[in-house]
């Protein structure tokens, strides 16, 4: 038997993220590869469009994740390429609460999923391969947590930040400060009681990733 499928109810295939899209670089630019979560995927288009004609804007092809994620995959982000900046961030995944089946849950009946100890490990052996690279990096920090965020629980971003905190700064490694960038104007960049952000606050974002990214790219030698 055969299924006709009527005109207009075809099931449509989802665009694909422009925020993965392949890069095709100018050769006369400097490269530079953003890693982090959704955050970071929401402010990818944004970061590009801030420094078209500056720099040649390259992102990991997935969320990044906790740390955990970041260990497994870090060498094959990372390929082969030489990268001049290197903007990163991990933490939002690692505070979360999870069930043993790897669900979001709520902090009463869950576990977090990279315990501040571990994560403090898991990010110190990041940083020591991505300085592996050569590439000037720079830590963004990780973004408010509302009140209300599912399988969160406010203040915990600001323990994370703060191991994050001391770890760049023993290897020197300047900071993107998007969490005091965000902090007192939540209410006009994020969504209620969500981790994630409005599309202005993705665009504010993206500036502020820009504005520190074009600080450490290579002076032309024109």
């Amino acid at each position: 038997m055969t299924l006709l499928t009527t005109p207009g109810f075809a099931q449509k295939k989802k665009a694909p993220n422009p925020a993965f899209a392949e890069v095709t670089d100018d050769p006369n630019l400097p490269r530079v590869l953003l890693i982090g979560d959704s955050i970071s995927i929401g402010y990818t288009v944004g970061v590009r469009e801030n420094l078209a004609g500056e720099a040649n804007v390259h992102r990991i092809p997935v969320n990044g994740g906790p740390t955990t994620r970041g260990l497994e995959s870090i060498d094959e982000w990372l390929g082969d390429s030489e990268w001049d900046v290197i903007h990163f961030n991990w933490g939002l995944h690692d505070l979360k609460y999870i069930n043993d089946k790897g669900q979001l849950v709520s902090p009463s009946t869950g576990k977090q999923q990279v315990p501040i100890d571990e994560y403090e490990r898991n990010l110190s052996k990041l940083v020591d391969r991505l300085k592996e690279t050569g590439a000037t990096l720079i830590w963004r920090n990780t973004t408010p947590v509302p009140e209300g965020s599912q399988g969160r629980t406010p203040g915990d971003e600001v323990i994370y930040n703060t191991v994050a905190a001391k770890i760049m700064e023993k290897h020197g490694i300047p900071t993107d400060d998007q969490y005091a960038f965000v902090k007192p104007q939540m209410d006009e960049l994020m969504l209620k009681a969500n981790v994630h952000f409005t599309k202005e606050g993705y665009a504010a974002l993206a500036k502020q990733a820009a504005k520190s990214i074009r600080q450490k790219l290579p002076k032309s030698e024109k």
